[in-house]
């Protein structure tokens, strides 16, 4: 038939576009439609502060994100227990915090948690030296009143009838003065891997308070029950919420802390946020809903390797005013009140009435209602955290301002916006993470087809140990417009296995290609 045959061109007008290039694509869905998540607000610390962190962030080259949050923690920990936030009415709140920041292995949390933790841990040894001599007399008396039970004990066994009762009543009361003697224990301002059980004691040997302040998120591990094989919270609750805690083992002392404050500051793994939702109780009982979270973007692969050092007068003014504050508080013995000016009130009641408001149905702090009915406290108390930073010598003794106040809530909507975030992913389908590392894998080999065997031999086997493991996530791409299925050749009826699915990415995902 010649090409100018006019039956071969025959019906060829009503061709579409489809039948020659396949069918059109449509814009495709994102997988994550909440975008990206904002920086720490490092200018909303005092300058010393501030700048601590910003440098810290700097010469470690990781996200601000992790310095500003621990920056909030070592505060935390130096005054936890010592100082409240009187906000109105019988409103109270203490100023210790939970923070924990997500970020993947190789970020360098640990050299971040040593600049920023040295003075608390300085402070600490300073206290352990200036109490020896208390804590040696102390001992020595203990010692000496033990003996003197003892030897009036002997005595009154041996004597005479009628000097045994007076001997008696002697021995009694020297046994009631050993027994209530008692030896302080050293000074401790940071824990880390600690048991709830020994937290509980640490908790009643140092009046009520200490930081858990580690680059590991092992506490998580703790609490779901790695010791005890069941959950164990109930200190971490109360301890963030300063409520009695009443301890009356078999065999043991019984143990009493009026009010209690744990502060802690972690450095944990993505996947741990992600599955600390699993923890039996965690979520009901409100630990969850604890904890001020943060998910910075990491730095790997895009860091400077010539950064600004952090300068010594930074360091040394850092140094200078956390440490008088942990050791000026660290005398205390009853909390100081922090009242709020009325300009400072009026900033927080407008923050409340956000909140409450976003909190109705359809609002967009429903999702998180457990978390967004503690936000307004959190903003009180970071309020007082930066009131004691602005004025470290003397914050006891003056109201916390407005600007404060304000600063503090940017805080509070930086923490939200990261809240929503992490209370997503933990009620997100497991397939999400997997088909944001099938989309990442495909933008970044350019991919414009290809098998579902050939996927599966490009990709690491830890994310996809087998190739079924593939099937949500590449459905949640076709479900989402990224990639879609091609029909499968027809059948040879020379049987053998079916060949591989093939799919088609679409054009967004490989530009130019």
């Amino acid at each position: 038939m010649s090409p100018h045959d006019p039956e071969l061109w025959a019906g060829f007008d009503e061709m579409t576009a489809e039948d020659v290039a396949g069918p059109v694509w449509d814009e495709p869905v994102p997988l994550n439609p909440r975008g990206q998540l904002p920086v720490f607000p490092v200018d909303a610390l005092p300058d010393w502060l501030g700048a601590m962190a910003a440098e810290v962030a700097e010469e470690t080259q990781t996200p601000v994100d992790l310095a500003g949050c621990l920056a909030l923690a070592v505060l935390g920990t130096a005054a936890g227990g010592r100082v409240i936030v009187h906000v109105r009415g019988q409103w109270r709140e203490p100023v210790n915090l939970y923070t924990a920041v997500a970020l993947p292995p190789g970020n360098r949390k640990s050299a971040v948690f040593s600049l920023m933790t040295q003075p608390l841990l300085a402070a600490e040894k300073a206290l352990v030296e200036l109490t020896a001599p208390q804590r040696a007399e102390a001992a020595a008396a203990a010692r000496m009143t033990k003996a003197a039970a003892e030897k009036a004990a002997a005595k009154a066994a041996n004597a005479e009838a009628d000097k045994r009762a007076e001997l008696t009543a002697e021995a009694v009361s020297l046994s009631q003065a050993a027994d209530q003697a008692t030896v302080p224990a050293e000074p401790q301002l940071v824990a880390d891997d600690i048991t709830a059980e020994s937290l509980t004691t640490t908790l009643a040997q140092q009046d009520g308070r200490i930081g858990i302040l580690s680059p590991e998120g092992e506490i998580f591990e703790i609490i779901a029950g790695r010791y005890s094989g069941a959950p164990n919270m109930g200190i971490f609750l109360k301890g963030h919420a300063g409520d009695m805690v009443r301890v009356n083992r078999m065999g043991r002392d019984a143990q009493h802390i009026e009010r209690p404050a744990i502060t802690m500051g972690l450095a944990v793994q993505p996947e741990v946020l992600d599955s600390i939702g699993q923890i039996k109780g965690a979520d009901g009982r409100g630990l969850l809903a604890r904890f001020l979270y943060s998910k910075p973007e990491s730095l790997v692969g895009r860091r400077n390797l010539t950064p600004q050092l952090l300068s010594a007068d930074t360091a040394a003014a850092y140094s200078q005013k956390l440490g008088h504050l942990a050791l000026t508080l660290a005398a205390w013995t009853e909390p100081a009140e922090l009242a709020l000016t009325p300009e400072a009130d009026a900033v927080l009641l407008a923050y409340q009435r956000v909140t409450e408001s976003r909190q109705d149905k359809g609002g967009s702090l429903r999702p998180i209602i457990k978390w967004s009915s503690k936000r307004d406290g959190a903003v009180a108390r970071i309020a007082g955290l930066l009131h004691l930073a602005t004025h470290p010598a003397d914050a006891w003794t003056r109201p916390i301002a407005a600007e404060t106040m304000a600063a503090a809530t940017r805080l509070g909507d930086y923490f939200t916006a990261h809240a929503l975030d992490v209370f997503d992913a933990m009620g997100a389908d497991p397939a999400q993470d997997a088909a944001h590392t099938l989309l990442t894998h495909l933008r970044e080999t350019r991919t414009a087809t290809f098998t579902k065997r050939e996927l599966f031999r490009g990709l690491a086997r830890g994310d996809f140990p087998a190739m079924s493991d593939l099937d949500p996530a590449l459905a949640l791409l076709e479900e989402h417009g990224w990639v879609r299925q091609q029909p499968p050749p027809p059948r040879t009826g020379r049987g053998g296995r079916p060949p591989s699915p093939r799919y088609e990415t679409h054009p967004r995902t490989t530009p130019g290609v």
